[in-house]
């Protein structure tokens, strides 16, 4: 390998930058999940945001979580350069330096907290400050290379933007802000462990400590089918509360019947015919597993912006 690639690879020499490089640092796909579950906790909370404090505030919200991606980026470019899945990440291609990834994370950190709370209030600020937090120090920097639970404590983090949007609107925390928070948190680990039973060889190059390297899938198997039959229940359940109504709650139903079934086929598969069919039940069920949040958070705003028209909720 000629010094130019090694000098690329570890980010001391990049090309020039442009803005879709510095973007992707902010992991748009994850930024559009953020936005998506904090609008619905604005939308549905019962309170009513002006639209230009609802718009600012999911604004800083989605900077927020952009603000984590790259920190994310800059303190993980050394695992991104060895993972195929993330090799042409900026950092790792060369593009953006390791300090431009950082003064970027830290900079747009500062600036989303602040102004969020002078947009909305206090609590929203200080939830989205503790959502960056948590996600760089506490998953980032801690869990994610030290425990194989890594994925479960560490999925709070991308819980958080509805109880924020929540927040905005009532200045606090509720119980249906809390099981907003608990779906995502629950169905955070079946979704990753079903991405790494098909990317273990990834995380094993890596040295993270994925469920998958550290206990091998069948174990991995079972856990996902443990945490999705323990979901099941947390999603049904914010059908009750006034956010739900029928519209949400045969949603949910359909859902977690058919994300039980995809666990369940999961679980019972031996490793022989995993590997004879390029891992197809996992991709599947992976798949699913983005369709099953987006569907029960829209399913929530549905319920929310037919409410006005006395239609929504029960």
């Amino acid at each position: 390998m000629s010094d130019t690639s090694i000098n690329m690879q570890a980010g001391t020499d990049p090309v020039e930058a442009g803005f879709g490089d510095y973007f992707a640092l902010l992991k748009p796909r994850v930024m559009s999940l953020v936005v998506f579950t904090a609008f619905v906790g604005l939308l549905v909370a019962p309170v009513s945001v002006h639209p230009m404090v609802g718009f600012a505030s999911i604004l800083f919200i989605a900077i927020g979580g952009g603000a984590s991606g790259a920190l994310n980026m800059w303190w993980d470019a050394d695992i991104d350069r060895v993972m195929k899945r993330t090799q042409l990440r900026p950092i790792p291609s060369g593009k953006v330096t390791e300090g431009d990834a950082f003064a970027i994370g830290i900079t747009l950190s500062a600036m989303s907290v602040v102004m969020l709370a002078l947009a909305s209030n206090i609590v929203a600020g200080a939830l989205l400050a503790f959502t960056i937090f948590f996600y760089v120090v506490i998953y980032t920097m801690w869990l994610k290379r030290w425990t194989p639970q890594n994925i479960v404590i560490g999925g709070a983090a991308g819980a958080f933007p509805p109880m924020i949007g929540w927040a905005v609107a009532t200045g606090g925390v509720s119980i249906e802000s809390v099981l907003m928070f608990a779906i995502t948190f629950m169905w955070t680990p079946p979704h990753f462990w079903a991405l790494a039973l098909f990317m273990k060889g990834d995380y094993s190059k890596a040295g993270v400590p994925m469920l998958t390297v550290t206990h091998g899938r069948k174990v991995t198997r079972v856990h996902i089918l443990v945490y999705t039959l323990l979901l099941a229940p947390v999603a049904l359940g914010a059908g009750f509360t006034s956010i739900g109504g029928p519209i949400y709650m045969a949603t949910a139903i359909v859902l977690n019947l058919l994300f039980i079934k995809g666990a369940y086929g999961i679980w019972r598969r031996d490793e022989t015919a995993a590997e004879a069919d390029q891992y197809r039940v996992e991709k599947a069920f992976f798949k699913l597993s983005l369709l099953y949040l987006f569907l029960h958070f829209g399913a929530l705003l549905v319920e929310g912006a037919l409410k006005p028209f006395g239609l929504g909720g029960w």
